[in-house]
C-alpha cells in the first residue's frame, strides 16, 4: 500500500481506535440493505481445477474454466515478518471467516529476508514478537495460536498458507519488501532494483527459495513479484531486464504458478507497456497486476463533481493498465481499498466508480486489507487498519454492508466455460447497492441479487430489452415506476448512456421532451427521475442514479435456485488443526 495522506494514518493506539471496529455502513438506506440481505449464491463455494493459466485476458482453471481472482490482502511483512493477527484469532478461524466473506484468494504478503535470511526464517515467532518489546501479542499468539508460538517464522508461514488450504483459499505470495516492515515509501530504499535494501540478486535468489518451497503445495496458485515498484531510481529499462530475470527464476523452480508484474510509480502505471511488452521464454502463466486508489488516483474526488471525477480517473486508469485487457492480456487489480467506516467522502465516491469498473471489465481484483490491526506499524503497537476488512479485534466485519455490496463481484459475469459464453446477455447493475435490475412479473422493475437478474439486450437502437419477451424498458412520468412495454419505437425506450461518467441510463419522455434518468428509490424500486448532478456541482450525489448496462454469461436464472449471501455472523468453532 502506497504513502496515503494523514487523514489516512492518524490510527493512534489500541484503546483510541477500538471504538471504530463497527464501522458505520455505507449502504444508503436500510430498505437497501434489507435487499442486499436477500439470499444470495455463496461466491467462493468451489475452487477451480489447479493450476491455473491463462488465456487471452482470462486466468482459468486446468479445464480451461474462467477462474476469477476475488482476494484479500493479508500483511504478513511487516517487522515481526508473521502473518497479522494470529494474537487475535486462531489461524483456522481466520482462514474461515476469509471464506466466510466470499473470498477464494488471499494474496499474503512476504519480505525477501523470509526467504534469504537463515537467521530470520528459522527465528521462533515468540522471539520474535519479544525481540519488538510485544509481550501482549505474546500472550495472544499463546492464547490463539499456542502450536505456532515456538515455531520459526518461516514455519508459521506455511501454517497459515495451510490454514488457507484447509478453507479452499488460494493464495498468491507477494513479495512487499526485502526488509521487514510497513510499505510503502519513495524513501524507504526497498523501492527499486539497485536501491539499499534492493539487492537484484538476493531479490531472485528469494524469488527462486520461495517458489521451490511452495512447488508442491497446490493452493499457492501464483507469485507476485515485488510490490509497488518506486523512487527515485525506477526506470523501464531496468524494469524489462530484472522483471524478466524474476519471472523466468519463478517459472523455473515453479512452473504451476502464475507469474505477477507489477508497475512502476507504486504499481499505479503500466503504460510503458503499450509499445513493449515483457519478453519470457514461457506462456500461458504471465499475469500484470495494478493498484488504484482514491487518494492517488488524481479525481479530488471531494472537490469535483462525481460524474466528471470518475469519467476523468477510468480515462487515467485506462490508459495507465486497463488497455491490457483490450490487447488480450490478464490485469489483476492486487490493491484497492477504501476507510471502511464509510465517513469519507472521497473515498466512498471512489469505491462506486471502482466497483462500476470492476463490474464492467470483470476485473480479477484483491482489496486491501484483510487485517483489522497490526502488532505493530510505523512505530505504533496494535495499529487500527480503517481499510480493513476486519475490526480492531479480528472479531467482526467492520462494515458488513460492503461484504453484500462486493458479493455479485466475487464470481465471474464473464470469461471461458460459462453456461452462456456463447450468447452473453447484459445485466443493468448498480454499483451503489452490488445489486442488478430484475423485471417483475407485474413489469415493474426493483433491484435485486445479480444472480436472478434477467438476460437483457441493449440494442444499437438504444433499447433495453429482456430477451425473448419482446417487452422493453419504457419511461412513463417524472417519479413513477419504470415499466416493461411492447412498443419500443418512442423517445421514452430509448436509454442513452450520458454524463462524464457514462452511468446516467436517460430516456426523453414522449408527452412533454422532459429527459429523465434510471433511479433506484429507497425501496429498491426502479423509478424515473430527473436527471441530477450530471456535471460541476462537487455536493451533488448521483450514486442512486448509477448504472452499468454488463455483459454476463452466467447462467440465466431457474425457477428454483436456492441462493445464500456469505455469513457475517459470529465466528465459526475452529481450530489450527482444522
Amino acid at each position: 500500500m502506497v504513502e496515503t495522506p494523514a487523514l489516512h494514518l492518524n490510527a493512534g493506539s489500541a484503546s483510541t481506535n477500538h471504538q471504530f471496529t463497527m464501522a458505520a455502513s455505507t449502504s444508503p438506506t436500510p430498505l437497501l440493505l434489507a435487499l442486499l440481505l436477500l439470499p444470495a449464491l455463496a461466491a467462493a463455494a468451489s475452487l477451480p481445477e489447479l493450476p491455473l493459466s491463462t488465456a487471452s485476458r482470462w486466468v482459468v482453471g486446468a479445464d480451461g474454466r474462467r477462474a476469477k481472482l476475488a482476494c484479500a490482502n493479508w500483511a504478513s511483512h511487516l517487522e515481526p515478518a508473521a502473518a497479522e493477527g494470529l494474537a487475535r484469532r486462531g489461524v483456522g478461524d481466520i482462514a474461515a471467516r476469509v471464506a466466510g466473506m466470499g473470498f477464494n484468494c488471499v494474496r499474503l504478503t512476504w519480505p525477501t529476508y523470509l526467504a534469504t535470511n537463515g537467521t530470520l526464517a528459522s527465528l521462533p515467532f515468540r522471539w520474535s514478537l519479544e525481540r519488538l518489546g510485544m509481550r501482549e501479542s505474546v500472550a495472544g499468539v499463546r492464547v490463539n495460536n499456542p502450536a505456532l508460538l515456538d515455531l520459526p517464522l518461516i514455519d508459521v508461514f506455511r501454517e497459515v498458507i495451510s490454514a488457507l488450504a484447509s478453507k479452499g483459499i488460494m493464495v498468491i505470495l507477494d513479495n512487499q519488501m526485502t526488509t521487514p516492515g510497513w510499505c510503502c515509501s519513495r524513501t524507504d530504499s526497498n523501492g527499486f532494483f539497485g536501491d539499499k535494501y534492493f539487492d537484484p540478486n538476493e531479490w531472485l535468489k528469494g524469488l527462486s527459495a520461495m517458489a521451490t518451497m511452495f512447488n508442491d503445495t497446490k493452493n499457492v496458485v501464483g507469485m507476485s513479484l515485488r510490490n509497488e515498484l518506486r523512487g527515485p531510481n525506477q526506470n523501464v529499462s531496468l524494469w524489462y531486464r530484472y522483471m524478466a530475470l524474476g519471472a523466468e527464476a519463478v517459472h523455473a523452480a515453479n512452473p504451476n504458478v502464475l507469474v505477477i508484474l507489477s508497475g512502476l510509480d507504486f504499481d499505479n502505471t503500466l503504460s510503458f507497456l503499450h509499445s513493449k511488452k515483457a519478453e519470457l521464454q514461457f506462456t500461458g502463466k504471465l499475469v500484470y497486476e495494478q493498484h488504484w486508489y482514491g487518494f492517488s488516483d488524481g479525481g479530488n474526488w471531494e472537490i469535483r463533481n462525481q460524474n466528471d471525477a470518475c469519467g476523468i480517473v477510468v480515462d487515467s486508469i485506462w490508459a495507465k493498465g486497463l488497455f491490457l485487457l483490450q490487447q488480450g492480456w490478464p490485469l489483476f487489480f492486487s490493491e484497492f481499498g477504501f476507510d471502511m467506516s464509510g465517513t469519507h467522502i472521497g473515498d466512498n465516491r471512489y469505491l462506486t466508480c471502482f466497483l462500476s469498473v470492476a463490474a464492467e471489465m470483470d476485473l480479477d481484483w484483491a482489496i486491501w486489507a484483510l487485517q483489522g490491526s497490526y502488532y505493530i506499524r510505523e512505530g505504533i503497537l496494535a495499529y487500527d487498519e480503517s481499510y480493513g476488512l476486519l475490526s480492531w479485534d479480528w472479531c467482526t466485519a467492520r462494515n458488513p454492508s460492503f461484504i453484500k455490496r462486493i458479493n455479485s463481484l466475487q464470481t465471474p459475469f464473464q470469461g471461458p466455460g460459462l453456461p452462456n459464453s456463447r450468447e452473453p446477455y447484459n445485466v443493468i447493475f448498480h454499483p451503489q447497492t452490488g445489486l442488478c435490475v430484475l423485471a417483475k412479473a407485474s413489469k415493474s422493475l426493483e433491484l435485486g441479487p445479480c444472480d436472478e437478474s434477467n438476460a437483457w439486450n441493449y440494442t444499437s437502437a438504444y433499447e433495453l430489452v429482456v430477451k425473448s419477451t419482446g417487452q422493453c424498458l419504457q419511461a412513463k412520468f417524472v417519479g413513477e415506476n419504470a415499466k416493461l412495454g411492447t412498443d419500443c419505437s418512442k423517445p421514452s425506450s430509448k436509454w442513452q448512456l450520458i454524463s462524464n461518467s457514462r452511468m446516467h441510463v436517460s430516456a426523453e419522455l414522449t408527452k412533454n421532451g422532459t429527459r429523465v434518468c434510471l433511479d433506484a428509490g429507497p425501496d429498491g424500486a426502479i423509478i424515473t427521475n430527473q436527471c441530477k448532478c450530471l456535471t460541476l456541482d462537487p455536493t451533488c450525489d448521483p450514486e442512486s442514479q448509477w448504472f452499468k448496462v454488463i455483459l454476463s454469461s452466467r447462467d440465466t436464472p431457474g425457477g428454483s435456485s436456492i441462493l445464500q449471501l456469505p455469513s457475517v455472523g459470529p465466528w465459526p468453532q475452529t481450530s489450527l488443526s482444522s
